[in-house]
This record gives C-alpha cells, sequence and structure tokens, in this order.
C-alpha cells in the first residue's frame, strides 16, 4: 500500500504546539508501519463530500485527516477536533478529468460566497451612463477548455471566467496551487502556461502532484517530512525545479530567477540527487560566502539523511574555501594569503620605487585588484589587451606602459615574502588541474553564480568537466564582482539557461515593492538576458511599510514600536531580522531591539543559532536568508549608497558600478522578507528610497 504526505498536512502540523506535534508524529509512524492496526481508532467523515476522507484520532482533541483507498493511505490534514472535521467536510480529493492530476478541491458549495462581480455605483434616479466604467473580467479571453488544461476544477469555472483584479485572490486562495499560479502568470504576462501532459495512468504520478503530495517509501523519510514542516521545499518541489534537478545537460548549465524563487532549492536537490543516482559521484556543493555555506550544511544533511553513504560524496564550502582545500591538497600547505592593507602597502612602495607618482594610490589598488589581479596579467601586452568590463575608463598604451612596472613590482614583491592572493590561489588551483583528465569532481553545483570572480570560474571549469558545471544565480543580486564574459573564459550556458518564475519565499506586496529598485530585464556580458517580468508570488501579505524619521532617536524608538506590534501578532524575535548598509550602523539597529525588550544577535560568519533573538547585521551577510519579518534600518542619504564608496571611485563609469551594487544590495536585504517590511531612515533618506515609492 502507498503511503503519501500531502503539503496541507504539513502546513497545518507546523501550527500545531511542539507537544501536540509530538504526538501527532507518533501516530503517524504507528500509522504509516500498520495502517489496519486494531489499536487505530478511525471514524469516517460522513458531512464529507469525499467518501474517503477519514479521521485518525491521536488525543482527546486531535484528529488527523486521513484519504484512505484500497491502495493507498494519505495523510492529508491535521487539527482540532472541530476545525479537523470542518476541513474535510469542505475537500474532496480526486484525479482532475482534463489534467489527470491528483487534487485536493475545495467544494464550491461549501464555501461563503465570494464578492466576484463587483459593480459600478449607479445613482437609483438615473439611467447607467453610456461612459460608465466596466469591469471587464481578467480571463475572458481563455477558453474554457484551456482553463481545465491548467488545473481549474470545473465547479470553479464560473468564478474563475467572472474575476477581476479586484477579485482574483480572493479566489486564488481557493483554487489549487498549479491552477492559481498559471492564472496569476496569464494575468501579469498574457501567457497561459500549458503543464507537460505526460498520459501517466497513475494520477499521483503526474508532474504537478510532486510539489504538493510526497510518497513516503519509509520511516527516515516519513521522519524528515514531520521533523521539518518549514522546510517543505525538502518534500515538495515544483516541476519547473525538479525538471532541473534531474536534466542531463550536454554542457555547462544555469538556473536564473528573482529572490525568493527557489534557485538555491534547486541547487541542493541537484547535488543530492547526484550523489544518490550515481554511487561514483564527486559533487562540489559552492557558494559565495562561508555564512552560506554553513547555512547549506544542515539543508543537505536534511535531504540525505536516508542516504549517509552519499553524504560523504558531497562537498560544502565557499568559493575561496574550495579553492584553499584544493591547493592544500596539492601543495600540502595551506595559501598565505596577502590583506588588502598589505597589499595596498606594497602598491604605495612599489609607486615610490618606480617613480610613479600619478595616478593616485588609490587607483592603483582598484587596477589592480579589478583587472591585473582578478585576470591574472603577466606582461605588459596581456595587460593592454585584457577587456575593462566595469572598468571602461580609457587608458592609452603609453599610461598602461607606465604603470605596468609597479604592478609587476607589486608581483615579484608578493613572492619574494611567500605570499599570494585569492586570485593567484585558485588561479594556480586551475592551472593544476585544467590539462588532467581526472578531475577532483564530476559535478559542480555553484550558488549565487552572479557573483564568481574570473579565477573562480576557470577553477570550476578545470576541476570538473563541462557538462559537470551547474550555476544558480540571479544577476539583480550581484554585488560583488564585477561583469565579465563567462563565453571568454570557455564556459559557455547558452541553450541551457533556465528561468525560475514563481516565488515561494516574498509575498507579491514586498516582491513588487522590491522590484522597481531593478530594472525589468539585466543582461550579462554574453548578452543572456534575466527577465524580471512575469514573476508571481504564491501568496499575499501586508503592504510594506517605509518611515522617515526626524533623527536617530526618534528612528530606534518607531523601529522598536514596529517590533513589538510583530511579536504581538504572533511573529516570534528569532524570525526577525533588521539589516543596516554597514558595521558602524549595527547600533542602531541594537538599540532598537533593546528599546523593544528583545535579545538580539549579530550575524557573524559562524552558523549560530538565533534561540529566540532577533537577527542583525550588514546587508552582505543577508545573502541566502529568510525572515517573516525584516527592517531595512538607517536608509539615510549617506548610508546608502555608501558614502566612502562614492568617494573612493576614480572615474564615472566605476561610479556607474557603484550605485548599481548599492542598489542590487539594497535589493537582497529587502527580500529577505517574507510576510512583513518595514525601510527606516532619518530624514531625507537614501535616494533609492524615491524609487519605491515612485509609481509603476
Amino acid at each position: 500500500m502507498d503511503f503519501r504526505i500531502a503539503e496541507t498536512f504539513t502546513d497545518a502540523l507546523a501550527r500545531l504546539p511542539a507537544q501536540e506535534q509530538k504526538a501527532v508524529k507518533t501516530s503517524a509512524f504507528d500509522l504509516q508501519v500498520d495502517p489496519s492496526a486494531p489499536g487505530l481508532s478511525f471514524h469516517r467523515i460522513d458531512k464529507s463530500k469525499d467518501p474517503n476522507f477519514w479521521s485518525l484520532r491521536v488525543n482527546q482533541d486531535i484528529r488527523i485527516i486521513v484519504h484512505r483507498t484500497q491502495g493507498s493511505v494519505l495523510l492529508a490534514y491535521v487539527d482540532h477536533h472541530d476545525k479537523a472535521y470542518a476541513w474535510a467536510e469542505r475537500r474532496r480529493i480526486e484525479a482532475h478529468p482534463k489534467t489527470g492530476a491528483i487534487q485536493i478541491v475545495e467544494v464550491r458549495e461549501r464555501v461563503e460566497e465570494l464578492a466576484l462581480a463587483p459593480t459600478v455605483p449607479i445613482d437609483s434616479e438615473t439611467e447607467p451612463s453610456a461612459t460608465a466604467h466596466e469591469v471587464v473580467p481578467l480571463f475572458s479571453g481563455i477558453a474554457t477548455d484551456d482553463l481545465l488544461l491548467v488545473g481549474v476544477p470545473q465547479d470553479w469555472l464560473a468564478d474563475v471566467q467572472a474575476a477581476t483584479e479586484e477579485t482574483f485572490f480572493d479566489l486564488a486562495a481557493h483554487l489549487p496551487a498549479e491552477a492559481a499560479e498559471a492564472l496569476l502568470e496569464y494575468a501579469t504576462t498574457g501567457q497561459l502556461p500549458y503543464p507537460t501532459q505526460t498520459g501517466a495512468a497513475d494520477p499521483y504520478a503526474h508532474p504537478e502532484v510532486g510539489r504538493r503530495i510526497r510518497n513516503v517509501e519509509d520511516r527516515d523519510e516519513l521522519e524528515q517530512a514531520l521533523n521539518s514542516p518549514w522546510d517543505k521545499w525538502a518534500v515538495f518541489l515544483h516541476p519547473s525545479q525538479r525538471v532541473l534537478v534531474e536534466r542531463t545537460f550536454g554542457g555547462a548549465a544555469r538556473v536564473t530567477g528573482t529572490a525568493g524563487t527557489g534557485k538555491t532549492v534547486v541547487a541542493l536537490h541537484r547535488a543530492a540527487h547526484a550523489v544518490i543516482e550515481d554511487a561514483k559521484a564527486r559533487v562540489l556543493l559552492a557558494t559565495f560566502s562561508r555564512p552560506l555555506a554553513n547555512a547549506l550544511k544542515p539543508k543537505i544533511e536534511l535531504l540525505l539523511a536516508p542516504h549517509q553513504e552519499a553524504m560523504r560524496r558531497i562537498t560544502i564550502a565557499s568559493f575561496e574555501d574550495a579553492g584553499a582545500q584544493l591547493f592544500e591538497l596539492i601543495h600540502g600547505r595551506r595559501p598565505a594569503i596577502a590583506s588588502d592593507e598589505v597589499i595596498r602597502a606594497m602598491l604605495e612602495r612599489a609607486a615610490t620605487d618606480t617613480g610613479v607618482t600619478e595616478p593616485s594610490v588609490r587607483f592603483l589598488a582598484a587596477e589592480w585588484r579589478h583587472v591585473v589581479d582578478a585576470w591574472g596579467l603577466d606582461d605588459l601586452d596581456a595587460y593592454a589587451a585584457v577587456p575593462r568590463i566595469g572598468r571602461r575608463n580609457r587608458m592609452g598604451s603609453r599610461q598602461r606602459e607606465s604603470l605596468w612596472p609597479v604592478f609587476e613590482t607589486l608581483r615579484r614583491t608578493l613572492s619574494s615574502r611567500g605570499l599570494m592572493t585569492w586570485p593567484q590561489t585558485i588561479r594556480a588551483v586551475a592551472s593544476h588541474y585544467a590539462s588532467r583528465v581526472e578531475k577532483p569532481y564530476t559535478q559542480i553545483v555553484a550558488d549565487e553564480a552572479q557573483d564568481l570572480s574570473v579565477s573562480e570560474l576557470q577553477m570550476f571549469a578545470a576541476i570538473a568537466p563541462a557538462n559537470g558545471l551547474f550555476f544558480a544565480g540571479d544577476l539583480g543580486q550581484r554585488i560583488f564582482q564585477q561583469p565579465f564574459s563567462w563565453k571568454a573564459l570557455g564556459v559557455d550556458v547558452r541553450g541551457r539557461s533556465s528561468t525560475l518564475r514563481v516565488n515561494y519565499r516574498t509575498s507579491r506586496q514586498i516582491r513588487e515593492m522590491a522590484d522597481r529598485l531593478l530594472p525589468p530585464t539585466v543582461r550579462d556580458a554574453d548578452g543572456l538576458e534575466d527577465d524580471r517580468r512575469g514573476a508571481i508570488s504564491r501568496f499575499e501579505g501586508p503592504a510594506p511599510v517605509i518611515r522617515l524619521w526626524d533623527d536617530e532617536r526618534s528612528e530606534i524608538a518607531g523601529v522598536a514600536e514596529f517590533l513589538r506590534g510583530w511579536v504581538t501578532e504572533g511573529v516570534s524575535p528569532d524570525e526577525i531580522g533588521i539589516f543596516v548598509r554597514s558595521p558602524e550602523l549595527l547600533g542602531r539597529a541594537r538599540s532598537a531591539v533593546a528599546r523593544a525588550e528583545l535579545e538580539s544577535m549579530q550575524l557573524t560568519e559562524r552558523a549560530t543559532e538565533s534561540a529566540g533573538r532577533v537577527s542583525i547585521g550588514t546587508m552582505h551577510l543577508a545573502k541566502g536568508l529568510e525572515f517573516k519579518g525584516v527592517v531595512v534600518m538607517a536608509c539615510d542619504e549617506d548610508a546608502l549608497p555608501l558614502q566612502s564608496r562614492v568617494d573612493s571611485v576614480v572615474d564615472e563609469d566605476e561610479l556607474k558600478e557603484v550605485y548599481d551594487t548599492e542598489r542590487q544590495l539594497f535589493y537582497v536585504a529587502c527580500t529577505r522578507a517574507r510576510d512583513r517590511m518595514l525601510i527606516s531612515s532619518v530624514r531625507p533618506g537614501s535616494e533609492f528610497i524615491e524609487d519605491l515609492t515612485a509609481p509603476e
């Protein structure tokens, strides 16, 4: 007999107190071991339209709603007695007549009437005006058969056909998720996405079903699902995600999408799938920073809990740490990395020794970091020919010739002291493996790939076969690296680039406001375009709030009031994050938390449990995190963009790059929010705030 668990069950389980959850899990395990055991207390739900709904007694008040057929048992819902029965009485589980996919459908006549056809008020003593505004249904241009093809239940067709902009979101909450998302995509793009027709005889085998209902093979899999109700990504995958997880590509591949569309979910599942399916696979799961790598580790452990042997064949590391580990494997020692301060002092000395007085040391440091060291230039000819994407200021051949001795002297000085830079370290690894047939990894899955450097991309191309490279990223979240051509370095993802459009993390209101910070399309150096239009959110939420205060003291008091309000509304302190632009501003965040009589925890590169505390940190540490409520605080005029970065630029093009990355950093911080967002500043506030409030 098949044993299954539905997303509606894990959602309901997560809402119960811990002690009740424990009792529910015990009953679920007992049911899985023997669904016909005499000790299980089942009662048919007589008022349900679906005769296969039964209740399973957990204790005096808690009931699990089970859907039982001759060949399967499905955990569908759980709640206190009356609420559990009411849920079952309003639903049926059936195969859609057109798609063949099993669906959990609300019974139309059991739903309170929806206001689906608002009319224009008309004076009772006059006839309707010929110019009166006519409310046009959103989906009047879609044929009935097409509505059925995207999963709209037959008894909801009339409601969908009558829906308007004002009524659609209320209606969508009652529709199966695949139907609601398809209709929302049509409303935003004018295109109706048609799901794949599999022709599968088993209605549970349809790809759309896997996102809502999971077949559970054994106790380990059931425990994984029950112990991680918030981590639904570990159990339920959207079909567009599953295709990317399981597909074999003919070369390097990439998945893109706006913040919250599940790129990291795809990366995690693809890495896990690789080691489960191939006992000889050696996979590197890499991401931008050590904190992000620390965050990925417990998630991959969750996915591979039933496959402990496979876990040993996955390496999880930051881009730099991955290079350092391989460098140590090759040379038997860790690289000695020169700090930015040491580099700057060496450059200043090199400029003096070579008689170079112009340009400034600040310019030389930027030129070394973004051009010479980034590209691994080792002679004047290479310096003269290097592409200057991101540093487009013109430099004549004479100027480059005059500067090259400074950089050459710096390279010799580093070598004589046994020091290296990170790009040099990573290029050394790339050089070692580039010509070798045997690679240290069979596959590399790189998350946050928009922030890969030149040398890191070269290393990945050298340490795994081309068809083993998979990248996940969003150009709109690039905040560290300047753009460059991947194709020129031998990594070509053209024809193997996919875009995710369903946002699981962020409410529609927050997503739409944050998207105003970025252009609708972002193009990379190879001409590939990330189209941000057409993204849709799975859920609604309160409108984001923007507050400008007269001074810092007022801001601290105001933010504290918001924090108290969120906690009163049921948001746990450890589900709240506060982000500021720079470390100097953390004091304001800390004071706001204290004023709200809550505890704070400062985010660092170490993996730390928040344990009932509000997380505070800089915007750079927001990457990869998510919270129910987010405050982006101290967005002052001189803080965003950061004035010190603006003051450090050496030409107009570098100034544009600073503004672009500061804007993208602000976007990253805003999109960490799930349900609630507050943007706070002392007057007059960042110029970027005006973009958030500008009409679309």
